[in-house]
């Protein structure tokens, strides 16, 4: 049964001296965050049946895991990407210009060194791409990229993702899943990001909804310089500030 969402935008502009974060759905939430940054979130889709989870949960065989998190008010398995939330489901969704996206998580120190596996399927629910994912071992943000040797992903088509890490592979996994969309570049954006400083690459992507490449954008900053302030910024403005400082980890491929 198709779920209705109504449409919801994220702002946040970044000034020198604060953050201010505004949600817009229905009426407009405001949060204080970091530094000339605006994301606007592109409308949701209103026709996806499995909407998704921004957070992990376990069954069964990671029952015990999952409660140990709950007991311990440590942080858990999180997928890094904007989540509309609705009276009785949250969808998790954005875009990406990239024929072969990095998508990111934060696993946890209890998760960290775990069986993990990447899954991708198509609109029609067929997995199109499922690859074990190799944890180091050390909690924090983790990315994974698509394979060059994949398919891509084309224009204008919708995925789902699934990111499982197992406690046991014969029984259910924590997981966190959602939906990715590639989009073209329209010329303007296309001539603007050829002469784009990385800074003004960030904020490009963020200006025109393209959560995905911002905030990989965003990262390679971070790892230049770790007082970068866009990573943060972009984590907080959809309501992962407790993610915003965790160190991203060499890993996964």
């Amino acid at each position: 049964m198709k779920l209705g969402f109504r449409q919801l935008k994220i702002t946040f502009v970044i000034s020198l001296v604060s953050l201010c974060f505004t949600l817009v759905q229905a009426q407009s939430v405001k949060s204080e965050i970091l530094p000339s940054l605006i994301f606007n979130a592109p409308p949701p889709p209103d026709d996806i049946n499995a909407p998704g989870n921004r957070v992990g949960g376990g069954k069964r065989g990671c029952e015990s895991m999952d409660k140990q998190l709950d007991t311990s008010k440590k942080k858990r398995l999180t997928a890094l990407v904007p989540v509309y939330q609705f009276a009785n489901a949250e969808l998790v969704f954005g875009l990406t210009t990239t024929s072969h996206p990095t998508f990111w998580f934060y696993v946890p120190d209890k998760v960290a060194t775990v069986l993990a596996e990447f899954v991708l399927q198509n609109e029609a629910g067929e997995t199109i791409y499922q690859s074990p994912v190799s944890l180091s071992g050390t909690p924090g943000v983790v990315r994974f990229s698509l394979p060059s040797t994949t398919s891509l992903l084309e224009i204008g088509k919708r995925y789902h993702w699934y990111f499982n890490t197992y406690c046991n592979l014969q029984q259910s996994p924590i997981f966190v899943n959602g939906w990715i969309k590639r989009v073209e570049q329209n010329p303007i954006l296309k001539s603007q990001l050829e002469t784009a400083t990385p800074n003004q690459r960030i904020a490009l992507y963020a200006t025109n909804g393209i959560w995905y490449d911002s905030l990989t954008a965003s990262a390679e900053l971070r790892r230049l310089n770790p007082k970068h302030t866009d990573w943060a910024a972009m984590l907080q403005a959809v309501g992962l500030n407790n993610i915003a400082s965790e160190p991203i980890v060499d890993c996964c491929q």
